[in-house]
């Protein structure tokens, strides 16, 4: 069983290896509570995932390490893996998801590691990581479910209440279970009046569902930007960890996430992934009782791709109300166009694209559809400008 002991045994082992990340004031979120965020964006290898598998090899055997090392990672475990393996003089050998992105792909490369790339999500690149374990002898490194890496990941709590004193909640994110195992372990064992809330993307609630359910629960399939937290089912330590030291489990969806990568970038200068930014989602739209506490969500990760940040970046704006395409119906005459582009710069928006549409279907003989995407404040002002152009006569459809 776990215990606090080994927490801070890992504790000491990964001074002087892992960055002690900073927890920085995150007022400009204006989320109704006193926020702050553990900044595991920072880390080396732009994840905590350092800490559990840097610590989980360092206590091999000699006879361990001569055999090397194998994992299975949607790209950030494989990161740290890559990293405390070469650090050690050890060979280790990465199974990723087919679709893992490029950039996590190539950085666990770099960190020195062979990467086996297996079609499928993670839980396809776990059946052949165990497959190559059996075969040549290997000591697999569990990004979730084993205790030393939980221990490592533990070391999260111990900072947080060593940084921040007088928390009074922490808010993790979860996808196979093992950084909340460790930080709410930690927690709960040392200060346990504090409050240990965890996240899952809506796309992927398995550790929420078998909470809810009683039993570890085996999703047939997972689909959340969050790739970082894609996981069918929790592990059996990690649940029973939750189970016995985590207050309660919420989801998000993939637009809340999208939302909260957005605020993070716009209004705290930090760049998180999709499972990076799930607590911040999930204390943005309240969906934890945690107004006027003071409050730490944990960014654990920000190795986001390039490709997908931008796509993210468009989601964020639409459901952040900072982007809106208005569809409107139009007589096809002299000044129609004039007199909605008036309307709209009168009420502050800016008109980023225009399509005017004579040829439709649906319009009347003599009508045409103008589309308009505009940059607003909000919603409130998405509402005020539809507000405006129907009192001015216009057929607003969208």
């Amino acid at each position: 069983m776990l215990n606090i002991s080994e927490i801070f045994n890992a504790a000491a082992v990964l001074k002087g290896v892992a960055r002690k990340t900073d927890i920085i004031p995150a007022n400009r979120l204006d989320c109704g509570c006193d926020l702050y965020l553990k900044t595991e964006n920072l880390q080396l290898t732009g994840s905590f995932k350092l800490r559990g598998a840097y610590y989980k090899i360092s206590q091999l055997s000699d006879e361990e390490k001569a055999k090397g090392v194998i994992a299975c990672s949607a790209g950030n475990h494989a990161q740290g893996v890559a990293l405390g393996a070469t650090h050690n003089g050890i060979k280790s050998l990465i199974c990723l998801p087919a679709g893992a992105p490029i950039s996590k792909v190539e950085a666990t490369k770099g960190y020195g590691a062979e990467v086996c790339l297996v079609p499928g999500v993670y839980d396809d690149a776990y059946a052949k990581a165990i497959e190559l374990q059996k075969e040549h002898g290997y000591t697999f490194v569990h990004p979730f479910d084993d205790e030393l890496v939980i221990a490592g990941q533990g070391t999260i709590g111990l900072e947080i209440l060593e940084q921040l004193p007088d928390v009074e909640a922490v808010v993790v994110p979860i996808g196979g279970g093992g950084l909340i195992s460790g930080v709410a372990f930690a927690i709960k064992t040392l200060r346990p009046d504090v409050k240990v809330y965890g996240v899952q993307a809506a796309g992927a609630p398995s550790m929420e569902r078998s909470i809810h359910e009683g039993t570890p629960v085996h999703l047939d399939s997972v689909s959340t930007i969050a790739d970082g937290i894609a996981v069918k089912q929790p592990g059996e330590n990690t649940y029973e960890l939750c189970k016995q030291y985590v207050d309660e489990i919420v989801t998000v969806n993939d637009d809340e996430t999208a939302a909260a990568i957005l605020a993070l970038m716009e209004r705290q200068k930090v760049v998180a992934e999709g499972a990076g930014a799930v607590a911040v989602a999930a204390v943005m739209f309240h969906k934890l009782p945690v107004n006027g506490k003071k409050v730490v969500c944990l960014v654990s990760g920000g190795n986001i791709d390039v490709n997908t940040l931008n796509r993210v970046i468009t989601r964020g704006l639409a459901k952040s109300g900072r982007n809106y395409t208005f569809i409107i119906d139009l007589f096809d005459k002299p000044g129609q166009l004039s007199g909605v582009l008036h309307a709209i710069a009168d009420l502050g928006a800016n008109v980023i694209s225009v399509t005017h549409e004579r040829i439709n279907t649906t319009a009347e003989i003599n009508g045409c559809t103008i589309r308009l995407e505009l940059e607003t404040r909000d919603n409130a002002h998405i509402d005020e400008i539809r507000k405006s152009l129907m009192s001015s006569g216009f057929h607003v459809m969208n």
